[in-house]
């Protein structure tokens, strides 16, 4: 486990002094928790830009995918 100096905002603190007195929780336990659903949160936004991204890269080529088989479908009746 690794140690970590942090500074927080007073008001940020008292709150969390708050709540962690309400869960029962430790102050270093809860902090790990915290960091721990942010980074998840920070991971899906991030895959989310990733692939809107890479949509947009490909969405010509589909939409031009698309209307072939719409050609297709014409040629069938």
């Amino acid at each position: 486990m690794k140690t970590l100096s942090l500074k927080l905002d007073d008001s940020i603190f008292t709150e969390t002094e708050q709540v962690v007195h309400r869960l029962k929780k430790t102050r270093n336990r809860y902090i790990n928790e915290a960091l721990l659903f942010y980074n998840r949160l920070q991971r899906k936004r991030i895959l989310s830009k990733k692939l809107e991204f890479e949509s947009k890269l490909v969405q010509e080529e589909s939409m031009k995918i698309l209307t072939e088989f719409e050609n297709i479908d014409e040629y069938d009746n």
